[in-house]
């Protein structure tokens, strides 16, 4: 740990001990003032969570940043209104630095990068005041209102010159909360009017609401360590005379709260026809290897010369059916080597290369470019000058997890491949992030993701053993489904209703808490027969790199460009995002979330600047959900796949 990290750490310590030791409040002769006023002085402890890449307009570096800590100055002057020893107000006005340097990252140069953030606020901190009659000791919690005043950065690379600029697409405002403890010390004599306070206090801002800028998934958190001083104004009292001593009654101990569970229940969000797709499928430009072998992997289609010889990828645009997971599009990108020599061999200008990583190093990496050279040379008799090759530790850019110690095996499988990277327009394609030209996909989508009925039960995994759902029918037959344990679940629309008639279905939830009590909540949710219409609709993906080393802003121009203008009056776009199963569920859950969202501001943005205003948006992100994840888990492939945001354009 650093060591201004253990500074932090015994101060807030000192803070708290503090409380414990002066628990019971001086004996006053006057009234406590109703009105202080004062200054305050604090250290922040920023940590930065996320990643950013695109510093400003002019600059992208090569290796993304994800993590920071900083610490800086918090200067306030503040206002306080307590007309109960219990209830009051809190108004802090304040400098309020966020600044926070980045761990360092290696640059494809293998060579040292850095990058330290100096973002800083005037914040308004309104907040409610809880006290105790007995001590000094207060919580307070509120809102957060911050006007960011200075977005500088530092980036550093070994033999690059520095870089001091500002960072572009900085949020003006943020709007974030609060919560705190705190003390106040009376340090002015018991009989004198004029109340001088000594208030240390240490408090917690969340990331919810501290994304600094307007891209990429950059957010901060900060414990803040500091002291007020507080000035107020009583009046003395005269002590009423004692009253009679009254006889002991034992209290009952106060019952311990219940938790109120809550049970939310999300019906389809689309129209339950049938959808004929037209999908333009990413078209992966990776080949991934086995551990320890050099040859390549037999899932993927090797063909014969002969084969090859009749190969043309519109082979693989026939219409398949795609109910959820779907092999038919993994089936694509299995061809991707023969999709590779059949435009090579059309377009006897273009040009390959071949980056070979492995981790037993760049001479095995040759060897793994090596085979798939050969292959297309053997096979569809490409000539070897037109294909260079290379081997690395990794690949570019790798799947790297900067201090993680969790799922390591799944990301060492993803950095044993083969990029082929190419300058050929031919061969390129308008999806962004470097990919190949994509494939196109024509195919009926039985059971749409949005098909589900999705029940959500708050607080389920922390506080319930497991639960379950009966869906009772108009006509009163019920089904039962469960149990679960996760905080959600997910059941086709279609299963609920089966034979039984359309109609408003009412949902019971039971639950069995920790402790044995049983839990009982009521919705309901309205389902319908599917369509037998089919209705044409329009598909899009964009696939991401490992924890957002390819970000939206690497897509800004297809989506402005190519999915945009297919989006007609009246329309309906679908957006989802996923995420595949490394790391914890809650960071997924918003990785998608978020990358969802940008989307849709793309989207928007173009929409506007065409004069078309009346699209209808439906945005979703589902982490890592396997009931809704487009792929499995289990091949490097299929969790790059599912690094995904999914478009979907019906048409009105």
């Amino acid at each position: 740990m650093l060591p201004i990290n253990k500074t932090l750490q015994k101060l807030a310590v000192c803070v708290l001990m503090s409380v414990v030791a002066f628990g019971t409040a001086q004996a006053q002769t006057i009234t406590p003032p109703t009105w202080w006023f004062g200054v305050s002085g604090a250290a922040n402890a920023n940590w930065y969570d996320g990643t950013t890449q695109t510093l400003n307009n002019n600059l992208i570096v090569p290796t993304a940043f994800h993590k920071a800590f900083g610490v800086r100055p918090y200067a306030s002057v503040l206002l306080e209104y307590r007309p109960t020893p219990v209830w009051g107000f809190m108004l802090n006005a304040a400098y309020d630095g966020r600044g926070a340097k980045f761990d360092n990252e290696v640059a494809p140069c293998n060579c040292l990068a850095t990058l330290n953030a100096d973002i800083n606020y005037v914040s308004v901190e309104p907040s409610l005041r809880f006290g105790f009659k007995s001590n000094g000791l207060y919580l307070f919690a509120g809102p957060r209102l911050a006007f960011n005043i200075n977005n500088d950065f530092k980036y550093t690379q070994v033999n690059q010159p520095n870089t001091v600029s500002n960072f572009t697409f900085t949020n003006a405002v943020q709007v974030s909360g609060q919560v705190g403890i705190g003390y106040d010390f009376i340090v002015s004599a018991p009989t004198n009017t004029s109340v001088v306070s000594l208030s240390p206090f240490v408090s917690y801002q969340p990331y919810f609401g501290q994304e600094p800028r307007s891209i990429e998934s950059l957010s901060i958190q900060t414990v803040r360590v500091g002291l007020a001083l507080k000035f107020g104004k009583g009046h003395k009292v005269i002590p009423p005379p004692a009253p009679a001593p009254l006889p002991v009654v034992a209290m009952a101990a106060p019952p311990v709260p219940i938790h109120e569970f809550t049970l939310n229940v999300r019906g389809p969000v689309t129209v339950p026809f049938k959808r004929q797709v037209s999908e333009t499928f990413p078209l992966l430009s990776v080949v991934f290897f086995d551990e320890s072998s050099t040859a390549i992997p037999n899932r993927y289609v090797l063909l014969s010369a002969d084969q090859a010889s009749n190969f043309k990828e519109t082979q693989l645009q026939l219409a398949v059916n795609t109910p959820g997971r779907s092999s038919g599009q993994l089936n694509v990108y299995h061809n991707v080597l023969n999709i590779l020599g059949d435009r090579m061999r059309l377009n006897p200008a273009t040009s390959i290369s071949l980056n070979g990583a492995s981790p037993n190093g760049p001479a095995e990496g040759k060897v793994l470019a090596e085979s798939v050279k050969q292959y297309l040379v053997a096979t569809f008799g490409i000539d070897g000058s037109r294909i260079a090759i290379q081997g690395s530790f990794k690949p570019h850019p790798p799947s790297v997890k900067p201090g993680g110690t969790k799922d390591l095996a799944l990301l060492a499988a993803e950095n044993r491949r083969v990029d082929i990277e190419t300058t050929s327009p031919e061969l390129l394609g308008e999806v962004g992030g470097g990919m190949m030209r994509p494939v196109q996909i024509n195919g009926v989508q039985e059971d749409p993701l949005d098909s589900q009925v999705v029940f959500d039960v708050d607080s389920a995994r922390q506080l319930l053993k497991s639960w379950s759902i009966v869906a009772t029918a108009p006509n009163g037959s019920t089904q039962n489904y469960g149990p679960y344990s996760q905080n959600r679940a997910s059941i086709p629309g279609t299963v609920i209703l089966g034979n039984g008639p359309d109609g408003d279905y009412k949902i019971t939830m039971t639950g069995e808490t920790n402790n044995g009590r049983i839990v009982t909540k009521e919705s309901s949710v309205h389902l319908v027969h599917p369509d037998l219409t089919i209705v044409k609709g329009l598909r899009y993906s964009i696939v991401f790199s490992f924890d957002k080393a390819t970000t939206i802003a690497s897509y800004n121009s297809f989506l402005a460009n190519v999915v945009s203008p297919l989006i007609t009056d009246g329309a309906s776009v679908s957006i989802h995002g996923h995420t595949d199963v490394i790391g914890e569920e809650a960071y997924n859950q918003k990785l998608s979330e978020n990358r969802a969202q940008q989307t849709q501001q793309v989207l928007e943005h173009s929409l506007t600047a065409a004069g078309k205003t009346n699209v209808k948006f439906e945005t979703s992100g589902f982490g890592a959900d396997a009931g809704h994840a487009p792929f499995e888990n289990n091949l490097p492939e299929e969790r790059f796949y599912n690094r995904t945001v999914i478009i979907d354009i019906i048409p009105k």
